[in-house]
C-alpha cells in the first residue's frame, strides 16, 4: 500500500507543478488554447497519442474486444497506429497547420466559419462539440473504478473527485502547454507501464508461447465452433474487427480534440518528427493494450455484461509495484484525454458561441477568464455525470458515451478532410454531413431495433457514419452552387507561398 501511495503522490505533485510552471505560456487566448503555435514534435506527438488512448481503451475496449476477437484484436491497435496516427499526420498535419494559421482559426468551428464564410457552420459545429464531448469526457472516469477498488478499496466517487481536481488545477493554470508537457510525462509512463504489464501478465501463463497455446485451447460455442479461433490471425469475426478498426482509427481524423493538436505544431521539421514519434507511440500503447486484452479469456470464464472487469482481473495477481504502475498508467491515460477534451470544449464554447452570440465584441482578457471558468465547469459536469451513472446505474448516459465518437467523427471527418484539399466543397455539403452523422447515431441509440442487424452495433454504425460522410460531402458539393472564386483564391493562397529549404530536403532544379 505504501508503494502505491508514494507513486501516486509523486505523480500528482509533478502534474500540478508543471501546470504552475506553464502559467507564463498562457497569458493570452492563443497561448492558452494553442501554446502560441510553437509546440515541438515530441510534445505534440505525445499530446496526440495520450489524447487518443484513454482508460476507455485500456480497460473498456481492450477487455471487450480482446474477449470478442482474441489476439486478433491487436489489429485494432495497429490500425490506430497506421491509420489513426501515421496517415492522419501525413494527410492532415501540414495542411491543417498552414490553413488554420492563414485563416486565424483556433478551433474547428472557427475553421468552418472562415473556410466557408458562415457563422451558421460555426454555431452548428460548436453545438455538436458541446453536446457530444461532455458525455465522452464522463466516460473517461469509468476505467478507474475497478482498478482503484482493487488496489485501495476506496469509493469510486473519491477517485473521480481527485482526478477532476488535479486535472482542473493544471489545465486552468497552464493551458495547452501544461497539457502538452504533462501529456509527454504521462506518455512516458504509459509506454513503460504497458510493456512491463504485458510481460508480467504473459509470464503468469508460461510466457508468450505458453499463453498463446493456452488461448488456442479455449472454445466458446456461442461465438464459433472452430477450435483455436481466439488465437487465430483474424479471430472469429473479421468483419466486426474491420468495423472496430475503422471507427477507432479513421475516427480520429474528425475529432476536434485530436485535429486541434496539428494547429500548434511549430515547423515542417517538427511535422516529420512528430509523425514518426506518434506512430511508434501508438504501436506500443494501442497495440499493447489490445494485445493484452486478447488473452482475457485465460483469466475469466464468463465476462458477459462485465467487460470492464477483464483487465482488472488480469492484473489482480501482479506485484504491488506493478499494480501501482498500472494505476499511474490508467490515471495518465485518463487525465491526458480529459485535459484535451475540456480544453477543446471550453475554448470552442467561449470563442465560437458565447463571444459572438452573447458578448458580440471580442476582448482577449475576458475570453481567457471565461475559457478558464468553463474548463472548471466542464470538469465538474463530467464528474457529476460519472458519479450519477455509477450510483444510479443510468444506462442512457452510458449509451450516449459510446455513441459520442461516432457522432463527432461522422459529422466532421468528411467536411474537414475535403476542405483542406478540395476547393469545390460547399456549405450545404458540410451541413448535410453534420446532420447525417448526428442523426444517424442518435437514431441508432433510440431506434436500434429498426436498423439492419449489422448496423445495430454502435461501433458498426459509427464506422458507417464516417464512410457515408466521405461519399455524401462530394455528392452534395457537386449538386450545389460552387463557392465564389474570389473567396477560394483567398483561402487556398496559403498553399502558394514560396519557402526556401536546404538541398537535403529538395533537389535544386535546372
Amino acid at each position: 500500500m505504501a508503494v502505491k501511495i508514494i507513486l501516486l503522490c509523486v505523480f500528482f505533485a509533478v502534474t500540478v507543478a508543471v501546470g504552475f510552471y506553464c502559467r507564463r505560456h498562457s497569458t493570452d487566448v492563443n497561448g492558452f488554447v494553442l501554446g502560441g503555435r510553437s509546440v515541438g514534435p515530441w510534445l505534440t506527438a505525445f499530446a496526440y497519442g495520450t489524447s487518443y488512448f484513454s482508460a476507455v481503451i485500456f480497460v473498456g475496449y481492450a477487455g471487450q474486444f480482446g474477449w470478442k476477437f482474441g489476439v486478433a484484436s491487436t489489429w485494432i491497435g495497429l490500425g490506430n497506429a497506421f491509420i489513426g496516427s501515421l496517415l492522419a499526420w501525413v494527410l492532415l498535419g501540414r495542411r491543417t497547420r498552414i490553413m488554420t494559421q492563414h485563416l486565424g482559426s483556433a478551433t474547428m468551428p472557427q475553421f468552418f466559419e472562415k473556410r466557408f464564410d458562415s457563422k451558421t457552420l460555426k454555431l452548428l459545429s460548436s453545438l455538436i462539440i458541446f453536446v457530444f464531448l461532455i458525455p465522452y469526457t464522463a466516460s473517461l472516469y469509468n476505467g478507474l473504478s475497478r482498478l482503484f477498488g482493487m488496489a485501495f478499496n476506496v469509493d469510486y466517487t473519491i477517485c473521480i473527485v481527485v482526478m477532476a481536481i488535479l486535472t482542473a488545477v493544471y489545465v486552468i493554470a497552464g493551458g495547452y502547454m501544461a497539457t502538452a508537457i504533462n501529456d509527454f510525462i504521462q506518455g512516458v509512463v504509459m509506454l513503460g507501464g504497458i510493456v512491463a504489464i504485458i510481460a508480467a501478465v504473459l509470464k503468469l501463463n508460461g510466457g508468450f508461447m505458453g499463453s498463446l497455446e493456452a488461448l488456442s485451447l479455449v472454445q466458446d460455442e456461442t461465438v464459433s465452433s472452430q477450435q483455436g479461433v481466439f488465437a487465430s490471425f483474424f479471430g472469429p469475426d473479421p468483419f466486426g474487427l474491420l468495423c472496430v478498426v475503422i471507427l477507432t482509427s479513421l475516427g480520429t481524423w474528425g475529432l476536434p480534440q485530436m485535429v486541434q493538436k496539428f494547429y500548434a505544431i511549430k515547423s515542417e521539421k517538427d511535422i516529420h518528427k512528430g509523425t514518426v514519434i506518434s506512430t511508434v507511440f501508438a504501436v506500443i500503447v494501442a497495440g499493447g493494450c489490445y494485445f493484452l486484452g486478447g488473452f482475457g479469456r485465460l483469466f475469466m470464464d464468463d465476462a458477459t455484461g462485465k467487460f470492464d472487469a477483464i483487465i482488472p482481473e488480469m492484473l489482480s495477481n501482479l506485484s504491488p509495484v506493478l499494480i501501482g504502475v498500472t494505476l499511474i498508467l490508467v490515471l495518465s491515460a485518463s487525465m491526458s484525454t480529459l485535459s484535451s477534451l475540456v480544453l477543446t470544449s471550453s475554448s470552442t464554447l467561449t470563442l465560437d458561441f458565447i463571444d459572438p452570440v452573447i458578448f458580440k465584441k471580442t476582448e482577449e482578457k475576458r475570453n481567457l477568464i471565461v475559457i478558464r471558468c468553463f474548463v472548471a465547469v466542464f470538469i465538474v459536469i463530467s464528474a457529476v455525470i460519472a458519479v450519477v451513472q455509477y450510483k444510479k446505474n443510468v444506462t442512457f448516459i452510458a449509451q450516449l458515451m459510446g455513441l459520442s465518437w461516432g457522432a463527432l467523427a461522422g459529422a466532421f471527418l468528411a467536411p474537414f478532410l475535403y476542405s483542406l484539399y478540395w476547393k469545390r466543397v460547399t456549405k450545404p455539403a458540410c451541413i448535410a454531413s453534420f446532420v447525417w452523422g448526428v442523426c444517424l447515431m442518435l437514431a441508432n441509440m433510440f431506434f436500434k431495433s429498426s436498423f439492419p442487424a449489422v448496423l445495430q452495433s454502435p461501433v458498426n454504425c459509427g464506422a458507417f457514419a464516417m464512410l457515408g460522410g466521405l461519399v455524401l460531402v462530394p455528392v452534395v458539393s457537386l449538386l450545389t452552387k460552387k463557392p465564389s472564386e474570389e473567396k477560394l483564391a483567398q483561402v487556398f493562397s496559403c498553399y502558394d507561398s514560396t519557402v526556401t529549404v536546404h538541398v537535403t530536403q529538395a533537389l535544386e532544379e535546372d
